[in-house]
């Protein structure tokens, strides 16, 4: 058994689909979009260590890593593979590793830097870094929430102001992933081989680099779609389910 908590909504069984959750977030935000894809899907989704009620990152390796070998042994079959920021990138880790195992690959705003690095993405993460090396995780949070969580830290609950201070060090962690490709996701071949139809999803309100991103992987995949949701931010998947289902059946209805 995995040690994460699994969350499960009603679907079309015979046809599986796993959905990966970004940073500082949990798996309960996928229940409208599995509730719009319930006729075509059944979605089944993760909370990532250290996030919801799965138990906490221990520290190593590092989030990514350990995050990405856990998430590995749920897929028993080809299936539908569905991620949102560093969920993405767990999903296209995996579709890179394992492309016979993935019957078709969304992907929403991937944070993978190191596809087309960003002087203004490098600065902000690296002061992140900093701040939360030199003990001042509250602050590290708050800029990092200011810039990919559309959370203002200050408006939280005791509990979940104390989570998320404490989730900063996961950020920290998984950014050598996401910055130098130390997984080596973007190695030659890698993208080459995924031949399950891609849906690259952005939101039209999103820091440029995310469109950067999306545009240098979607120059090495074989079949892949470029979306822009108008009006959102990076957390579309909260803000906007709707129009990203819409978006996810699109991709799965050409699979």
């Amino acid at each position: 058994m995995t040690p994460m908590h699994i969350r499960n909504w009603p679907g079309q069984t015979e046809r599986p689909a796993l959905a990966l959750h970004c940073m500082m977030g949990n798996a309960s935000y996928w229940g409208p979009i599995a509730a719009g894809l319930a006729n075509l899907v059944q979605i089944t989704a993760p909370d990532l260590p250290g996030h919801g009620q799965s138990p906490d990152w221990p520290g190593e390796p590092d989030f990514h890593t350990h995050a990405t070998r856990l998430i590995a042994p749920l897929i028993t079959r080809p299936l539908d593979l569905i991620g949102h920021s560093i969920g993405a990138t767990i999903a296209l880790r995996i579709a890179v590793a394992a492309p016979e195992a993935v019957r078709s690959l969304t992907l929403i705003e991937p944070v993978l830097f190191a596809a087309a690095p960003d002087p203004t993405a490098e600065t902000e993460l690296e002061t992140i870094r900093r701040l939360s090396l030199d003990g001042m995780d509250e602050e590290a949070t708050r800029q990092f929430l200011s810039l990919w969580g559309e959370v203002d830290l200050d408006r939280q609950t005791t509990t979940g102001r104390a989570r998320l201070i404490r989730q900063i060090a996961m950020v920290v962690s998984g950014n050598d992933t996401l910055m130098r490709d130390s997984a080596n996701i973007l190695r030659e071949g890698g993208l080459e081989a995924i031949d399950a139809p891609v849906m690259l999803i952005m939101g039209g309100d999103s820091p440029p680099v995310i469109g950067s991103i999306a545009e240098a992987l979607a120059e090495r995949m074989q079949e892949v779609g470029l979306a822009t949701v108008p009006g959102a931010g990076h957390m579309l998947p909260i803000t906007h389910p709707d129009q990203v289902a819409g978006l996810i059946r699109m991709n799965i209805e050409q699979s």
